[in-house]
């Protein structure tokens, strides 16, 4: 038996460990492999992703199999092998690489025998039960506050959604049909293309600086500004720069303000692959001046909108903050209408399925403010089921489940008299 294994396997038990044992978000856990080479740490990422969207089936199909759940390491390493194994993995090669991999440990060795025992015992029946056990659920601590708001029904479709993940969307710097064909993906009624996936930066046209990952829904509120051309438009926290872009391509003079300088870096390398251009602000958002035609405020949030993406969410924290965050928007609603000019028009937006951080929001600034009215919104891509009572959009991940979904997400259109 060889005693190499791969890379990218080790690299994903590195990532559910540090995810599921240090409370560490998938996409920092993933940049500290730096040892490896980029194609492993991509395949890392990919596989503890998909670990965690089937963490749930995973450890029900484990539990017959341990008298006692085995340390953090081991047991990742058992559910990596079950995932693996029960969606299509090859068990030869699966179980001999994680048995190898277990060996190579002081910590673990000698668990290798364990390893071995079980995950050949999966493999023999474990893919047959994966596909009857049902679907994995949100946490209690989230799923009861989104039945409550959305319903029962709608909630397992949201949670269907988020198990099948997400596609790669691209938001076209200018024709989305010419990037449809270029990419061979499908253009949305929206504007963007969609992709299965794939290496973004083999994609044509990715170093002319033709477009940019950004999911569907996350391309909307920019949309929701209308003609930008010439005014001058605060991108409130703007990091990674979607939306400063979507803003810059379309027109604005753009100031994109972010908190931290280390994102709005990622903002300036956006910036400078597209050829756009905008004025980068690192600073508070509760204490900066100015004065603007239109603001666009998509406000820090519980993220509970992009599960699909990011199903480490559950696992970083219990909602534990939701109630600080919901008190930091309605502050940074009230200081970006301040910076507003009269008649000037302020898009809020939040990747949250949480009403308190969408609907509510607008209910409240709306009664706080006597000179600021919500809207009328008639894009021709809005549907009306997305339609809310108080004038705004609500997305969810289970719209659009034939064409792979979107993200959960929040917008309203506000005009200062």
């Amino acid at each position: 038996m060889s005693k190499t294994f791969s890379p990218a396997r080790k690299g994903a038990v590195q990532i559910l460990t540090q995810v599921l044992g240090e409370q560490r978000p998938l996409g920092e856990a993933a940049a500290r492999l730096d040892a490896l080479a980029p194609p492993d740490r991509a395949a890392a990422q990919r596989l503890a992703t998909d670990v965690l969207r089937g963490l749930e089936r995973a450890d029900r199909i484990l539990k017959p199999h341990l008298r006692k759940t085995p340390g953090l390491v081991v047991m990742n390493t058992l559910r990596l092998g079950t995932v693996e194994l029960c969606t299509g993995g090859a068990a030869h090669g699966v179980v001999n690489d994680l048995v190898n991999f277990t060996a190579s440990g002081k910590r673990t060795q000698q668990f290798k025998g364990l390893v071995n025992a079980v995950l050949r015992k999966v493999a023999a029946k474990g893919p047959e039960d994966w596909q009857k056990l049902r679907t994995p659920r949100l946490p209690k601590w989230l799923r009861g506050p989104l039945v409550d708001a959305w319903g029962a029904k709608a909630v397992a479709a949201m949670e269907r959604a988020h198990f099948n993940g997400a596609p790669l969307d691209l938001t076209p710097r200018r024709d989305a049909a010419a990037l449809a064909k270029a990419t061979g993906g499908e253009a949305l009624p929206t504007g963007s293309v969609r992709l299965p996936g794939g290496q973004v930066s083999a994609l044509p046209g990715y170093d002319a600086g033709d477009f940019w990952v950004q999911d569907a829904a996350a391309a909307l509120p920019a949309k929701l500004l209308g003609d930008v051309t010439g005014k001058r438009v605060l991108d409130m926290c703007a990091a990674p720069g979607g939306k400063t872009m979507q803003l810059a391509a379309a027109g604005a003079e753009v100031t994109a303000l972010d908190l931290s300088e280390a994102r709005l870096k990622r903002v300036e390398e956006n910036l400078s692959r597209t050829g756009l251009k905008a004025t980068l602000v690192a600073g508070d958002a509760l204490t900066h001046t100015g004065i603007y035609d239109a603001i666009l405020l998509d406000a820090p949030c519980s993220a509970t909108g992009t599960l699909r993406r990011h199903p480490d969410l559950p696992h970083l924290h219990q909602g534990e903050k939701i109630g600080e965050l919901i008190g930091l928007q309605e502050a940074m609603l009230d200081h970006a209408l301040s910076l507003l000019k009269p008649g000037g028009t302020l898009v809020y937006a939040t990747c949250s399925l949480i009403p308190d951080e969408g609907e509510c929001q607008i209910d409240e600034v709306l009664l706080r403010h006597k000179d600021v009215t919500a809207e009328p919104l008639n894009a021709p891509w809005i549907e009306d089921a997305w339609r809310s009572d108080e004038g705004g959009l609500r997305l969810r991940p289970d719209y659009w489940p034939d064409q792979g979904g979107m993200d959960g997400f929040y917008m309203a259109k506000l005009r200062k008299a």
